[in-house]
């Protein structure tokens, strides 16, 4: 595949799984316009939470291509639907990431703690009742609970815990979730941030918003100090490979 960002008419889709959107193109579009800076990181372990239907995971992995076989690529979804469309996408574009059946990062935090260079996240942020917080479905894919905070909140701090030394998350935000709220929430983590994109459409101003570690990085987001230590993990790869194959076949 010569194009960077996934294409459209290879994406997989389910009736309940979200696909691709204004937030889902301007993540994307963040993360391709940050591309160089993402190619000089060289970043060794990639992970997005809430997956979908696998539209950014794979537009990333195509993105890193020309670090060849040097950076590793996890995406979790709580949807199994969104697993195996995923899947799929990854497939139709010849690019490859790990897929794992889990609520935002259940089962990795403690084996990935530290280790995973670059987050990426587009979070359930929309203004809902809380109870539809967290149902089956599609709908789990945008209700954020009161203000669209309630997933946000939960994925920062295990954010926090996967991002190595020199991680960077990269997050949608909606106006209404209060940004610069959730900078300062990452602030007191020792993350500095700006916003890299801003981007209103008719029902929405989309924000997204890249953090880093403060203290180990420059103005721009950019830092020096190499990670280390993920050899011996990346030798267990193959085991998480059908990770979410065996939740999947755990449920039913």
């Amino acid at each position: 595949m010569s194009s960077k960002i996934a294409q459209i008419p290879l994406v997989s889709g389910h009736p309940e799984v979200y696909e691709p959107c204004d937030d889902s193109f301007a993540l994307v579009d963040a993360l391709l316009a940050d591309r160089s800076s993402l190619l000089e990181h060289q970043p060794r372990l990639c992970m997005e939470i809430g997956c979908g239907s696998g539209y950014v995971i794979t537009s990333l992995a195509l993105m890193l291509s020309p670090l060849g076989s040097q950076v590793h690529f996890f995406a979790t979804d709580i949807n199994l639907h969104a697993a195996e469309a995923t899947r799929a996408t990854l497939e139709a574009h010849d690019v490859h990431s790990e897929i794992v059946a889990a609520d935002i990062a259940s089962g990795l935090q403690r084996r990935l703690a530290g280790m995973v260079d670059v987050v990426v996240v587009n979070p359930p942020y929309v203004p809902t009742p809380e109870e539809e917080v967290g149902c089956e479905g599609i709908t789990a894919s945008w209700a954020g609970g009161e203000d669209g905070r309630k997933v946000i909140d939960k994925i920062l701090p295990v954010a926090d815990k996967l991002l190595s030394d020199k991680g960077w998350l990269y997050m949608v935000a909606l106006t209404a979730n209060n940004p610069s709220d959730i900078c300062l929430v990452m602030r007191e983590k020792g993350y500095a941030s700006r916003i890299i994109l801003q981007r209103s459409t008719e029902e929405e101003s989309l924000h997204v918003i890249k953090f880093w570690r403060e203290s180990v990085a420059d103005v721009n987001g950019r830092q020096s100090v190499a990670s280390g230590g993920t050899g011996s993990w990346f030798s267990q790869l193959p085991f998480m490979s059908s990770l979410w194959q065996r939740n999947e076949s755990s449920r039913t």
